[in-house]
């Protein structure tokens, strides 16, 4: 396999995230965005990871992973994962710390060291935000049935099992009221006007934004 610089590894990860959400071959716009760049920057990179063989490229249509892009993506996704339940679980980070950390360590190439810290974790599924961590064969753990919790029907307990936004406001704003994965909620009311929740934690009545309530991942008990 080519060597591949840390942005190159950043580009590949972008392509495999916008790939599942678009369900598409990844236009240069889409990519730049994701990016934070300009359209020329991602067209450049677009052109040496096809001459690396990593992407298929087409003018117009966009580009999508080839199997071994795929691969590296995996391998890239699960050493930012495994390192952020590391930060988490061992040195006692806030999972709203653990991302821009993360970024650092996953471009760290050692197969061996990767492998260790698996197993030094007892080999977990799911990192601290609740996303499934690849297994050093690509394979990824598949929860039982989800739901956003803003579709989570009235009265129905359920577990927090993950959030769709890592970023450290919105971990924060969580952890301000208290909730974290594993918590138990019951939605007791929605109301029209704004799309609120009105759900029920640790014993208490909470109102959460439509925004919130659509980024937490509930599993029915």
């Amino acid at each position: 396999m080519d060597y591949l610089t840390q942005s190159e590894e950043n580009y590949i990860k972008a392509i495999y995230y916008l790939q599942k959400v678009l369900g598409k071959p990844v236009g240069t716009n889409d990519l730049a965005n994701k990016m934070d760049t300009k359209a020329s920057s991602v067209t450049d990179m677009v052109r040496r990871l096809s001459e690396k063989s990593f992407i298929i490229y087409e003018k117009y249509k966009g580009c999508e992973l080839t199997e071994i892009g795929i691969e590296v993506a995996l391998k890239t996704i699960r050493k930012h994962r495994l390192w952020e339940t590391f930060l988490v679980e061992k040195l006692n980070f806030g999972w709203e710390e653990v991302h821009e950390i993360a970024e650092q360590l996953e471009h760290i190439q050692s197969v061996k060291l990767t492998n260790r810290l698996d197993e030094f974790l007892d080999f977990p599924k799911f990192d601290p935000h609740g996303d499934p961590i690849p297994d050093q064969n690509g394979t990824i753990a598949q929860r039982e049935e989800t739901y956003k919790l803003i579709d989570l029907e009235i009265d129905v307990p359920a577990t927090v099992t993950g959030v769709a936004d890592n970023s450290a406001s919105f971990l924060k704003y969580l952890d301000k009221h208290g909730i974290q994965l594993g918590v138990s909620v019951i939605v007791k009311d929605r109301f029209e006007f704004d799309h609120s929740t009105e759900i029920l934690l640790n014993g208490n009545n909470l109102n959460l934004s439509a925004e919130a309530s659509s980024k937490i991942t509930v599993q029915v008990k």
